[in-house]
């Protein structure tokens, strides 16, 4: 169980279609209700001293990876916390025949240990035109 806001949501620890689609569920609510409270979309990331911004792209593939997993989708509530203390660790290609990686260059990897979950991994696509930094993904590494 974990509180979000004034109400108490159920977050399912199963393996089924259900489970994972009912954690989908919760997580695309949970990045709707942070965009109304963060209205410029970005967190200051301390190790990269720049701003990790939220899309669209971010939303659609966090809320399904993170959600085949209850732990993946419990550290996706902590976003902030992710958001701003990850440290980057490994930069990567990104992939251009992905849809979703395609505005892309490259994708830093990045850690965060996160208390009572574990190690997460952010993954942040740099907009290949741009240079900004755009959340992509969040998962927990297991183990």
């Amino acid at each position: 169980m974990e509180a979000q806001g004034n109400k108490t949501i159920e977050i399912p620890t199963g393996d089924g279609k259900e489970d994972f689609k009912i954690r989908k569920q919760i997580i695309w609510q949970f990045y709707q209700d942070w965009k109304m409270k963060n209205p410029s979309l970005k967190r200051y990331n301390l190790a990269l001293k720049d701003f990790i911004n939220i899309r669209f792209v971010s939303i659609d593939e966090t809320s399904h990876q993170a959600a085949k997993s209850y732990l993946s989708t419990l550290a996706v509530l902590q976003l902030d916390s992710i958001l701003t203390m990850a440290k980057k660790y490994r930069t990567v290609k990104a992939k251009p025949k992905d849809k979703n990686q395609k505005q892309f260059n490259k994708l830093l990897w990045m850690k965060y240990d996160l208390p009572g979950v574990g190690e997460v991994k952010l993954m942040v696509g740099i907009v290949r035109r741009t240079k900004d930094k755009v959340q992509y993904c969040i998962t927990v590494i297991q183990t």
